[in-house]
């Protein structure tokens, strides 16, 4: 029971530790929008993948140049024959086991394919840093989504404020106007319409904070981090942000063309499409290479035979002398045979060549032909793709620009709106509360005050996002 008790406290530790160190990678304290951008880059899928992407685009740029390197390739082999066989050493029949070993090193280079290589080594290359555009335009996307998800925050956040000051006000107005209901000084429906008002405050209020809470689960959802109810963010001074934005459409969309990750994605695509169709044509031009090679072997049927002496030996032949038969005799060389030993049969074997070879495409059933046709096709589609991607983008801007001259002009209206309810307001909470005003005329003022003041916070914010829009489609930092 001791061994289990232990075993099952270590888990519990090991556990309790994993899950702290998961947190810890979380953003504490109030969060800086700085905060909010950097870990949704971090743990954003998006984002990740479009590293990957990218990541993958930079090992085929690499691979591309590698390939106009030489190459150098090693074989080696060992076998056993049996029976009647090829004699790797002296390339005559033999009928025995013999073993065998063969090694070879060889290497070839391109000289020259029409350029060909070169231009899939600058077609890969651009496509690289096509993918690092990809990448950037991600983080923007990403950002400017967590702005206006941060910016909701804060909105929810000035609205509930607002909505609570209206609510403390008319319970205020309740409670007085309850004591003068008790005492008979007004007319029992007065009441009644300051507690509709009163109830309407705080239906507001439970909407507030309901959108409150969905802006806050919708700012996690973008950093991709699990939803805290105490999540705290840092104040912004949007009304310094609230400034005269001077840049005008023309200046805003040529600033883009130069700066806008999506439009030199585009750009570079079209440019990696050109190098493409380049190195299709490439292929048409013969291809001329340079190769060596180096090869030895090893049998171990290979023998040397060494001389030792001649003799005399009597054959089976004869000749007739004074018609005596008489024995031929012969010179005979006598030779010691010894095997030869491993490395002197490498050394002796090795076998070195170098080459150079000429391949000229004649006929390849067209496969050149429509390999350049797919490309150049590929070319008019990124081509296709630029125009209409720069087309899309001034037209969004000039609609971005318009939406902010709007929220800019409804902001400073809104202003004066604002000042003129309040004084609005004020004359007729002082009528009220001297008992000459009616509760209509009170609450028709207050109501659209609070009305009033609900719509500039909304346009303040508007405003200050759609700056940030603009500033986006510039490039330029958003925080």
């Amino acid at each position: 029971m001791n061994k289990i008790r232990t075993v099952c406290i270590f888990f519990l530790f090991f556990s309790i530790n994993k899950t702290g160190t998961a947190q810890s990678n979380l953003p504490t304290g109030k969060l800086t929008l700085k905060q909010c951008i950097e870990t949704a880059i971090n743990n954003h899928l998006d984002v990740q993948q479009s590293s990957l992407l990218m990541q993958t685009s930079k090992i085929n740029r690499n691979q591309a140049k590698l390939n106009m390197l030489p190459d150098l390739n090693g074989s080696a082999g060992t076998g056993i024959n049996q029976g009647r066989s090829i004699d790797p050493f002296t390339n005559g029949y033999i009928n025995q086991q013999v073993n065998y070993s063969s090694y070879g090193l060889s290497s070839g280079v391109v000289l020259f394919n029409g350029l060909s290589m070169q231009n899939i080594a600058k077609q890969n290359a651009l496509a690289y840093e096509a993918s690092k555009m990809d990448w950037q335009q991600a983080k923007d996307n990403l950002t400017i989504n967590i702005i206006l998800a941060y910016l909701q925050v804060l909105s929810n956040e000035d609205l509930l404020v607002q909505l609570r000051s209206q609510e403390a006000l008319s319970k205020k107005q309740v409670e007085r106007l309850e004591v003068l209901n008790k005492e008979g000084a007004i007319l029992p429906s007065q009441l009644y319409d300051l507690k509709g008002q009163y109830a309407n405050d705080q239906l507001s209020i439970i909407s507030g904070n309901n959108a409150l809470e969905l802006s806050r689960i919708s700012l996690c959802q973008y950093m991709n981090i699990p939803y805290d109810k105490n999540m705290q963010l840092e104040r912004l001074d949007a009304e310094s942000y609230a400034t005269k934005y001077d840049d005008t459409v023309d200046k805003i969309y040529q600033e883009s063309l130069q700066q806008f990750s999506l439009v030199k994605a585009v750009d570079l695509r079209k440019q990696s499409a050109e190098r493409g169709v380049r190195a299709a044509k490439g292929q048409l031009f013969p291809t001329l290479s340079l190769n060596g090679n180096a090869n030895t072997n090893y049998s171990s049927a290979a023998r040397n035979d060494i001389f030792l002496n001649t003799t005399d030996v009597t054959s089976n032949d004869y000749v007739v002398i004074s018609g005596i038969p008489t024995p031929v005799i012969r010179k005979q060389s006598n030779f010691n045979s010894e095997k030869i030993n491993y490395n002197k049969q490498l050394n002796n074997n090795l076998f070195t060549s170098v080459s150079l070879n000429l391949r000229v495409p004649l006929f390849n059933s067209l496969q050149q032909r429509n390999r350049i046709k797919l490309a150049q096709l590929t070319l008019k589609n990124n081509d296709l793709v630029a125009k209409t991607t720069k087309t899309q983008l001034q037209q969004s801007i000039e609609q971005a620009y318009s939406n902010m001259t709007w929220a800019s002009d409804m902001y400073k209206v809104l202003l004066e709106q604002v000042s003129a309810f309040a004084e609005s307001f004020r004359a007729a909470d002082i009528r009220f509360n001297s008992g000459v005003g009616t509760s209509i005329d009170y609450l028709t003022a207050k109501n659209n005050l609070d009305k009033s003041n609900i719509n500039l916070i909304t346009a303040k914010y508007g405003y200050v996002l759609r700056t940030k829009i603009l500033d986006y489609y510039q490039g330029k930092q958003l925080w």
